[in-house]
């Protein structure tokens, strides 16, 4: 085609240059211009200028193909020669490798083997086709499609993704889970197990068990002496430069200095002799040769080693910084006492105790009047020397007190402190502190002597006049307290000493006295009445035992400063605070004041009654007292108290002040006289309580009982009747009503009743249990199971009845009737009790034990969990361990369980603590199983 075109052109080259000299000849003029195109003239064509569509090729529509010049595909190469990347990887270094190459890329893959029924071939079957405008939209659509089928199908791929990731961690979980539950495990390894496990093997390999160390070989000398001379400077000129001026040799260069041996050469041999003389010093400082073997002293080196470094925590560049400085300031201001002491403490704490003798002892001379730094000197300096420099300081100051007690602690003979203090008290008279310093060292007789003279000296010191009346006799002890209120009438502990001085006499009478004059005279002098301060020297006197003094001094003051309105809050607090701080006859004080005040309040009445209970030792004397002197009377302070309460409530009501008496009161006066033996007294204050509360169905109960210990059992019957009529719902009044049938032989008549209380109280479990009992009692074992299978669905939940199945089970099924009964009340004390007492009965003591301390730690006010506790502790444990239970019960003060009430409400037990009870509960129980 390109030589068609060829010849083409010359053809249509010679008509155009014929035609145009013809033209010229025909005219005979000058050569004719060639036209202008046709298309200048005429309007622009519309896709002039705009870029062709898709696909044009030129000159396609008359049948012109194109042609492709050297230019296009680049000047021709062999196949041989080498590419331009001079760094290409083997097989890609030749012209012939790279057209080969892509060759292969461009060649589709048509082989069986890479096709597939479904998605065809591998690769796209029309990539060597042109990428055109058309299957770019294409692919956008296909896209966009992909996208929304691929966000409609998102969370069903995810939630299946998820799963199958979980099922794939179940089927093959991660060593890390495999390993949980033993890592867990090991915090159950004792320390013993721990060491007991054998060290892992080195499964290193030879060469890592043994590595080849690097090994570094010492230079020779001569290298050195080589390259010490090679590395000379010179300093001439070359000569064949032939420079004028410059022939001259440089200053100096020619010189024989720089090539003596001290600086041009170097004696290497000299330098090891040094280096091996330096090394043998060191050696021979720390080793001692033995028989030519070299042995050192580990502990003494260290030793060494340690009295080099010194007791400072801060940098050598720091200390060095504050030596500077110290000394700069010594210079600036040498007359400046605190620069010698930092100075002297420094070089101290760095270990240079001498330095720092010597600097303070020029402080001495620097600053002769400044008692610090005599007494830092008097520090520093040994013991004979100390004493020479404390006699030097008491020649520049023989007024200073801390000098002259300085003085004193320096000796060590008790009569040489004397002579010290008494020559200091001659210089110094006034000093109080010389004074009690020197008088704590004398007998007491020469005490009061010296007492005497320092009272003269100092006439305003509270502490040497209260000393003195101290150490007198009383007549001469009130003298000196006289004395002491005429030269300090402003001070309070002159007044209280004096008020324990008349207590301590038997006079007390005059305590209350002295303690009203005080808060007049002190008043008078202009001081202020603190009421803090005052409270805080009565519970000094409490403490003291001064009894009457510290009642006087609260009933004084506890209600200066106080508005009316919270007088009662503030008295509380008081009375909190005394007893927290031990005060217990400040806090009964306080009680006492607030209860004149406040008569009828009852909060004040019952913290006043708390406080007797915990604290109330004086009611324990008394009572002991009272024993002491009527031995057949029955009466205690408790007894008298509740009297007292009953017959304060009974005036109030007799003049109309209260409807009727306390439920309360009541109650404990009924039970007062029920234990003090007067039955009489006890039914008719039973009765007058029912008049008033006749559905409070514990005085029906009482009521009951107390017909039972007289034996009316028709009485007590009939007084249940009346108190199940009143009260219908009580569950404690069923049950005593059914015990009395019961203890009277009407088997029948307890079923019944029984029956009747559980209509009346549905789902509940106290019923239940004791229907299972009666018939279990009555010897109708498959009775009491078949009623316990239906209490169990009425009351699933209820840990007594579970308790109970257990052990109405043979042996082999009570261990699961216990899987059972925890799987239904896991935390219920009565269950894990059940449990203790099943493996005390498999003689499991170990475990018996677990479950016996997890009942009482889940609920310590079971008390029968205590007494089986205490009695399994007697069968089974040691003396330690039956006093920590006694010990832990006695401290929790358990109130409720069925075998611990029986005793503990017992009439004749009322007086027995939670330890004597725990003892005759646990000697009851005979069969625990």
């Amino acid at each position: 085609m390109a030589s068609a075109a060829a010849k083409q052109a010359p053809k249509n080259a010679s008509k155009t240059t014929t035609g145009a000299t013809g033209a010229a000849g025909v005219s005979g003029g000058p050569p004719i211009m060639p036209l202008a195109s046709p298309l200048m003239g005429k309007k622009k064509k519309p896709f002039l200028g705009m870029p062709a569509p898709l696909g044009y090729v030129p000159g396609l529509g008359r049948g012109a193909t194109g042609f492709t010049t050297r230019s296009d595909i680049g000047p021709a190469r062999d196949a041989n020669d080498p590419v331009d990347d001079r760094h290409a990887p083997p097989g890609k270094r030749t012209v012939g490798d790279q057209m080969k190459k892509n060759q292969d890329d461009d060649d589709e893959d048509l082989n069986d083997t890479n096709y597939d029924e479904f998605n065809g071939y591998a690769g796209s079957l029309f990539s060597s086709g042109p990428y055109e405008k058309d299957d770019e939209e294409a692919d956008a659509i296909y896209a966009a499609l992909d996208k929304r089928m691929d966000e409609r199908r998102k969370e069903r791929r995810e939630l299946r993704e998820k799963e199958e990731i979980e099922k794939y961690r179940m089927e093959r979980p991660k060593i890390q889970q495999q390993f949980s539950d033993l890592k867990r495990k090991l915090a159950e390894v004792s320390e013993e197990e721990w060491l007991s496990i054998p060290e892992v093997g080195d499964a290193r390999n030879k060469r890592q068990r043994n590595p080849r160390y690097e090994k570094l070989t010492p230079v020779p000398d001569s290298f050195f002496s080589k390259h010490l001379q090679s590395g000379e400077n010179h300093t001439t000129v070359d000569p064949l430069q032939g420079l004028g001026g410059l022939n001259t040799p440089y200053p100096g260069s020619m010189t024989p200095g720089l090539m003596t041996p001290g600086t041009g050469e170097l004696d290497m041999r000299k330098i090891g002799q040094a280096r091996n003389t330096l090394m043998d010093m060191r050696l021979s400082q720390v080793s001692d040769s033995v028989s030519g073997q070299t042995v050192v002293d580990p502990k003494g080196y260290l030793t060494d080693l340690n009295s080099m470094i010194p007791t400072h925590g801060g940098d050598i560049s720091d200390i060095k910084k504050a030596r500077l400085l110290l000394k700069s300031v010594r210079e600036t201001n040498p007359h400046h006492p605190p620069a010698w002491i930092a100075s002297a403490r420094l070089e101290e704490v760095t270990g240079k105790l001498q330095v720092a003798r010597n600097l303070i002892m020029k402080g001495t001379e620097m600053c002769p009047k400044s008692e610090d730094v005599w007494l830092e000197a008097a520090r520093l300096q040994p013991g004979d020397t100390a004493k020479a420099v404390v006699a030097q300081a008491v020649r520049h100051l023989p007024q200073s007190v801390r000098i002259y007690i300085r003085a004193a602690e320096l000796e060590t003979d008790i009569r040489a402190k004397k002579r010290v203090l008494r020559k200091a008290l001659e210089n110094v008279s006034k000093s109080v502190r010389l004074w009690k310093t020197a008088v704590e060292l004398e007998e007491p007789e020469d005490a009061r002597i010296m007492l005497s003279r320092a009272v003269e000296c100092c006439p305003t010191s509270v502490e040497l006049w209260l000393a003195l009346a101290r150490l007198e006799t009383y007549e001469n002890a009130r003298r000196v307290l006289n004395k002491a209120r005429e030269n300090i009438p402003t001070d309070r502990h002159i007044w209280i000493t004096a008020a324990k001085l008349e207590e301590a006499n038997g006079n007390t009478q005059m305590v209350d006295k002295i303690i009203d004059r005080a808060i007049t005279s002190l008043r008078a002098n202009g001081v202020e009445i603190n009421r803090e301060q005052w409270i805080q020297d009565a519970e000094e006197c409490d403490k003291a035992g001064s009894v009457a003094t510290c009642q006087a001094v609260i009933r004084a003051v506890i209600g200066i400063g106080i508005e009316e309105e919270d007088r009662k809050h503030t008295w509380m607090e008081d009375a909190d605070s005394c007893v927290a701080h031990g005060a217990l006859e400040c806090a009964r004080a306080i009680y006492a004041h607030a209860l004149q005040v406040f008569p009828s309040k009852k909060s004040v009445w019952l913290r006043a009654a708390y406080f007797e209970k915990n604290h109330g030792t004086r009611a324990r004397r008394l009572l002991a007292k009272a024993r002491s002197s009527a031995p057949t009377a029955r009466v205690s302070f408790r007894g008298q108290f509740m009297r007292c309460v009953y017959t304060y409530f009974l005036a109030k009501q007799l003049v109309g002040l209260f409807v009727s008496l306390p439920l309360q009161v009541f109650m404990k006066s009924v039970k007062l006289e029920w234990v003090l033996g007067n039955i009489e007294a006890a039914q008719e204050l039973c009765t007058e309580a029912l008049k008033h509360y006749e559905d409070f169905p514990k005085l029906w109960m009482m009521r009951g009982q107390i017909e039972e210990q007289c034996e009316s059992m028709d009485k007590a019957r009939e007084a249940y009747n009346q108190g199940l009529k009143k009260c219908p719902h009580s569950v404690p009044l069923w049950l005593l009503l059914s015990h009395l049938e019961e203890s009277v032989g009407q088997l029948t008549r307890a079923r019944a009743i029984l029956e009747k209380a559980r209509l009346k109280n549905p789902q509940s479990p106290e019923l239940w249990l004791e229907s299972v009992r009666l018939e279990f009692r009555a010897g109708l074992k498959n009775i009491a199971n078949t009623l316990m299978a239906k209490a169990l669905q009425e009351c699933p939940n209820s840990g007594i009845l579970w308790a109970e199945a257990v052990f109405l089970e043979g042996r082999p099924q009570r261990k699961t009737k216990s899987v059972d009964a925890l799987k239904k009340c896991e935390h219920d004390p009565h269950v894990l009790l059940a449990v203790a007492k099943l493996f005390w009965s498999e003689r499991k003591i170990t475990k018996a034990r677990e479950w016996f301390l997890r009942t009482v730690k889940i609920e310590p006010d079971l008390g029968d969990a205590w007494a089986l506790f205490y009695k399994f502790e007697l069968q089974h444990g040691t003396e330690e361990q039956q006093e920590e239970v006694r010990k832990r019960c006695e401290n929790a003060e358990p109130r409720h369980g069925e075998l611990w009430c029986a005793e503990s409400k017992h009439v004749l037990n009322w007086q027995k603590k939670t330890g004597e009870i725990l003892a005759q509960v646990a000697s009851k129980i005979k069969n625990t199983f």
